[in-house]
C-alpha cells in the first residue's frame, strides 16, 4: 500500500470514529434524559428539603455536600375538630360577652322582675342582647302546663341563636321523688319516676337507665337541654335528711353503676345530665341552704367512697359536675367550701380525677355562701378556683361586675376565662353532633348515639348501641 492510499485509510477510520463516538454520545444523552424523567415520577411534587416552588435547588445549598437523612417516621397529631370551632368562635366574642356565658340564672334574675317569669318576649329579649348569659334554669313559679313551658323555651332559644349563633342552655332540676319541677306539677301529666332510693333499692342498673330515659324524653319535648341530676351522692351518714331518699344508697359501687345508667338513659333522650353535689354531700349532716357544711373524711377516705361515684361518671365523658357548697378541711388545710376551693377542682376534679366538663357550682344564693361572702367575691373565688359557670349568684349584676373588674385589673387572667367558656361553648356545639356516653358499671355495658335535627329543634333518636373500649 502506498502513502496515497494509507492516508486515505486513515481519513475513513478517523470518520468511522467520529461517527460511533457521535453514536455513543447520543446514547448516552437519551439515557440520561430517561433517568431524569423517571426521578420526577418517583419523587414527590415539591422536591426535597432544597427545593424551591418551582422545583429548582435553592440558592445558597451546598448540594454536594449534603448529607444522607434518615427519615423518621412522622406521628399524626389528633385534633377535636368542635374544640378546634370552639376556640376559633372563643377568640372572636367581646370579653363581656365571655363573661356572660358563665352564668346560669333564673328568668327572673335576667329580666329584672321578682318572680313568676312565664314567657320569654321582648323583655326577655332585651336583657338578653346586653348580656347573652350562658344558661337560663326554670323553677316551679316560671312552669305553668307544656304549652306554655314549650313556648317560652323555644322563644328562648330563637333569642339566644339569634344574638350568639349558639343554643343556650335551659335547665331545670329534674332529679325525680322529692325533687322535680314538672313530674311535681300535675298540669304536665308525666309520669314520676319516684325516689332514687328505691331505684337504688332494686339492685338493678336497667331501672336506673329507664328513669334517667323517662325524665329525659319528657324535658326533650318541652325544649329543656340540662337536667341537674342525677344525685351522685353516697349516703353514707343514716342522719343525713338532706339527702336522704334523693341517694341510690349507701354502696358507693351501687350509686356509681345507678348514676351512670341514668346518665345514660338522659343521654339516649338528648339531654345533658349533671352529677352532684361534689365532693359528696352525702356524708354531712347539715343543709347548705342554711349554712356552712363541712365533712372531716380525708382525700383517701373521698376517694375509696364518697367520689367513686362521680369517678365513674368522669369516666363515662359526663358534661357537668355540680360542686356542692361542703368544706373538707381535712383535705384542703381551710374551711372554704369546694366551690371555692382550687384544692377541690383544679387539684383533685380536674387534676388527679381527670374531669375535662364543665364544673358549675351549686345555688349561690344558698347561705352557705352569702352568709361569709358578698355576690362578687364569691363569684370571682369561684372562677380562681376553676369553676367554669356560676349557678344562681345572689345578686347578678354584682357577681357578673365582679369578675369583669377581675379581669380588668389582673386579679384574673382573660386566659381564664377563655378556657372556661371554651369548654361552654364545645358543649354546645356538641348539641348538634353525634355524641356518645359511656358506662363502666353494672350490666348495661353500652352507649348510644343520638342526633339532632334542627327542622325538630331538640329532637333526638337513639341511633345505634355500641361497647364502650376499655370500659
Amino acid at each position: 500500500m502506498n502513502q496515497e492510499e494509507r492516508r486515505q485509510r486513515r481519513q475513513k477510520d478517523t470518520k468511522s470514529a467520529v461517527i460511533v463516538c457521535v453514536i455513543v454520545v447520543l446514547i448516552l444523552l437519551v439515557l440520561a434524559a430517561g433517568g431524569v424523567f423517571l426521578v420526577g415520577r418517583l419523587l414527590p411534587k415539591g422536591g426535597g428539603q432544597n427545593a424551591g416552588t418551582d422545583g429548582t435547588e435553592l440558592p445558597g445549598e451546598n448540594v454536594a455536600a449534603t448529607e444522607e437523612v434518615t427519615e423518621q417516621p412522622q406521628t399524626e397529631v389528633q385534633t377535636d375538630p368542635v374544640e378546634e370551632q370552639a376556640a376559633q368562635l372563643v377568640s372572636q366574642m367581646t370579653l363581656e360577652d365571655k363573661i356572660a356565658q358563665m352564668f346560669v340564672i333564673t328568668p327572673n334574675a335576667l329580666t329584672g322582675y321578682a318572680s313568676g317569669v312565664t314567657a320569654a318576649g321582648d323583655t326577655t329579649k332585651e336583657a338578653y342582647q346586653s348580656r347573652p348569659v350562658g344558661g337560663i334554669v326554670y323553677m316551679t313559679d316560671n312552669l305553668t302546663d307544656p304549652e306554655q313551658t314549650t313556648t317560652m323555651l323555644s322563644n328562648m332559644q330563637e333569642i339566644a341563636r339569634e344574638r350568639t349563633g349558639l343554643p343556650v342552655f335551659l335547665c331545670v332540676d329534674e332529679e325525680g321523688g322529692s325533687v322535680a319541677r314538672i313530674a311535681g306539677n300535675n298540669a304536665f301529666g308525666v309520669t314520676d319516676v319516684g325516689n332514687m332510693s328505691d331505684i337504688g333499692a332494686s339492685g338493678d342498673v336497667q331501672n336506673a337507665y329507664n328513669a334517667g330515659s323517662t325524665i329525659g324524653s319528657y324535658l326533650a319535648a318541652l325544649g329543656f337541654n340540662v337536667d341537674f341530676a342525677p344525685v351522685a351522692d353516697v349516703l353514707t351518714n343514716p342522719d343525713n335528711q338532706v339527702i336522704g331518699q334523693r341517694s341510690f344508697g349507701s354502696d358507693a359501687q351501687t350509686v356509681a353503676g345507678m348514676v351512670t345508667s341514668e346518665l345514660q338513659g338522659l343521654s339516649a333522650a338528648g339531654v345533658y345530665g349533671t352529677v352532684k353535689h361534689f365532693p359528696g354531700h352525702g356524708s354531712t349532716s347539715g343543709d347548705s341552704h342554711d349554712g356552712a357544711v363541712s365533712t372531716d373524711k380525708t382525700l383517701e377516705e373521698l376517694m375509696a367512697e364518697e367520689l367513686v361515684p362521680f369517678q365513674s361518671a368522669i369516666d363515662g365523658g359526663v358534661n357537668f359536675v355540680m360542686v356542692g357548697h361542703i368544706s373538707a378541711p381535712n383535705v384542703t388545710g381551710d374551711n372554704a367550701p369546694a366551690t371555692l376551693s382550687k384544692v377541690l377542682i383544679t387539684d383533685v376534679l380536674r387534676g388527679q380525677m381527670g374531669y375535662n366538663g364543665i364544673v358549675i357550682t351549686d345555688a349561690m344564693n344558698m347561705e352557705a355562701i352569702t352568709g361569709f361572702y358578698n355576690s362578687d367575691k364569691a363569684a370571682v373565688l369561684a372562677v380562681t378556683a376553676g369553676a367554669d359557670m356560676i349557678l344562681m349568684p345572689a345578686d347578678y349584676n354584682t357577681a357578673y361586675t365582679g369578675i369583669l373588674n377581675a379581669v380588668n385589673d389582673g386579679t384574673i387572667a382573660e386566659e381564664r376565662i377563655n378556657e372556661s367558656v371554651t369548654r361552654i361553648v364545645k358543649a354546645k356545639l356538641a348539641m348538634g353532633q353525634p355524641f356518645v356516653f359511656c358506662g363502666n358499671y353494672g350490666t348495661m355495658k353500652a352507649s348510644v348515639i343520638h342526633y339532632h335535627t334542627k327542622a325538630e329543634g331538640f329532637a333526638w333518636k337513639i341511633r345505634r348501641k355500641m361497647r364502650c373500649g376499655g370500659k
